[in-house]
């Protein structure tokens, strides 16, 4: 049977949660105390919401809010399970990722000496990624048991945040230097000061700060 993704369905037929009526019903307190709505009207749309099966039912209960906005589906996240399979997954990769690539371009060598040769060339490269492998192997075991690929998830999330604060503070630079607010090259000394100052105002968080073994 052909799936349907949460793109193809209408409002029609896609289901709604709990969360979502709750969000509506929320919406409907805001309208009575704005005036917008009477008692009467309020206890009977607070009673659709909760009794609504798709999205397209809550949204008759907000058509003449004026102020109302329709519910958006949240986007399913991930299972903790998911997380940890995607974890290992990105883990073992960078583990063996040297290994498959060296393994590739060996084999690659000797099979052109394979067939370039009369005689059979034995397969020499099993020299290096027999004992690399085994040293890997174990390696992979104490990783495993000792929680590696969450520590390695959690480096790689460091890392993009880093990533993003310094993308961030080069763009706050450049504007600052189109407005005259720094020289076109500024001192190392200038850069701390506005950063601190950049900080300061809530135009730029705070460096990420290197998570903990417990985080």
């Amino acid at each position: 049977m052909r799936a349907v993704t949460m793109e193809g369905m209408g409002r029609e037929q896609m289901r709604a949660a709990d969360e979502d009526r709750r969000k509506v019903a929320e919406q409907l307190r805001l309208a009575l105390e704005e005036g917008r709505l009477d008692l009467d009207e309020y206890d009977e749309r607070v009673q659709g919401a909760y009794a609504a099966k798709t999205y397209a039912d809550l949204d008759r209960l907000l058509t003449d809010l004026p102020n109302a906005a329709p519910v958006v589906p949240a986007t399913p996240q991930p299972s903790p399970v998911q997380v940890e399979e995607k974890a290992t997954g990105a883990w073992l990769a960078d583990v063996w990722g040297p290994w498959a690539r060296t393994a590739a371009f060996l084999t690659l060598i000797w099979g052109v000496a394979f067939l370039a040769s009369n005689d059979g060339v034995f397969y020499w490269p099993v020299w290096v990624l027999g004992p690399w492998g085994i040293v890997l192997l174990l390696r992979t075991a104490a990783g495993l048991a000792h929680g590696e690929p969450r520590k390695h998830a959690v480096e790689l999330e460091h890392r993009r945040r880093l990533r993003a604060h310094k993308q961030e503070r080069k763009s706050l630079y450049r504007r600052a230097i189109a407005a005259g607010e720094l020289p076109a090259k500024p001192t190392k000394e200038q850069r701390k000061a506005f950063v601190a100052e950049a900080i300061s105002r809530g135009d730029l968080p705070p460096k990420p700060r290197r998570p903990t073994p417990d985080e």
